[in-house]
């Protein structure tokens, strides 16, 4: 356990640091979740923007790597190309 002030203060701020990444984590997920299951091209076409803007936004906040970011979006955008 965190003995110093400072120390029990960066040990809040990783608590609520990890709590948002694993909100938006999931949030991000949720919605490639309900973009590939869609079969109807343009609630594809209307969504895909909405996800590619989220995981840039994990891939900028260095929740996800920049390469998982990409390699995420071009995975989405070839299934969503299939529908």
């Amino acid at each position: 356990m965190a003995n110093h002030k400072a120390t029990k203060k960066d040990s809040r701020q990783a608590a609520a640091r990890n709590l948002r990444n694993r909100y938006q984590g999931k949030t991000t997920r949720n919605a490639m979740r309900a973009l590939l299951s869609s079969t109807d091209k343009a609630e594809v076409a209307e969504n895909m923007p909405k996800v590619v803007a989220l995981l840039d936004k994990l891939a900028k906040r260095n929740v996800i790597h920049k390469n998982k970011a990409a390699n995420l979006k071009s995975a989405i955008m070839k299934k969503a190309a299939t529908v």
